[in-house]
């Protein structure tokens, strides 16, 4: 099945969508599942990731993350990708879609999380279009939400140029600026935006 992506470059491309997978301009996306728990942990050990995750992934948190996706993907059809570059089948981070309960209501949730190094190529903006396409062109979903601590200043950059419009602010675990320990009310932004054709609520 093709569907028609927006790519990093802001163009209407072309993508393959099989079974989850997805290719976009620069990006092959492949469903995380049982199998790399490994991989994911080898990214949870990359400084711009760890510091967004409360630390180093251990191998257990690894290994429930890729289960828990895996299971996500055979059951609902939905879950988040490896994204490795094209040009080299370089691992470069994760991403896609998930769902997420939010202030009590379960929804569809778009995220990122980029190596380092890799930061500043408009990777985790792929990566958000890709998701957003398949949201609303693979599973149809008619609303489709974003959250980052208020200080992830990049992230919430993104958010914005794949389209995203903030809508407010809520308190859920998570970082505090300037310290490494989670805390129990830390403050997210919200972002969302709807299915082409509908109205914002």
């Amino acid at each position: 099945m093709r569907k028609a992506v927006v790519d990093g470059s802001g163009s209407r491309r072309e993508s393959l969508a099989v079974d989850g997978l997805r290719v976009t301009a620069r990006l092959e996306l492949k469903p995380i599942g049982p199998a790399d728990a490994d991989l994911l942990a080898s990214l949870h050990r990359d400084p711009g990731i760890a510091r967004w995750y409360a630390g180093v992934w251990s191998k257990d948190q690894a290994d429930e993350f890729a289960t828990a996706t895996g299971r996500a993907w055979q059951a609902v059809g939905v879950g988040k990708w490896l994204a490795y570059r094209r040009e080299d089948a370089k691992l470069i981070g994760r991403g896609g879609c998930s769902l997420a309960t939010i202030e009590g209501r379960s929804q569809i949730e778009v995220g990122w999380a980029i190596l380092e190094e890799h930061w500043g190529h408009g990777y985790a903006t792929e990566i958000g279009q890709a998701a957003l396409a398949f949201a609303f062109d693979t599973i149809h979903a008619d609303h489709v939400v974003a959250y980052t601590e208020v200080h992830n200043l990049r992230s919430r950059a993104v958010m914005e140029r794949i389209g995203m419009t903030y809508s407010h602010d809520f308190r859920r675990p998570g970082l505090i600026e300037g310290s490494e320990d989670i805390h129990d009310d830390a403050v997210f932004a919200l972002y969302q935006t709807v299915a082409p054709g509908l109205q914002p609520q």
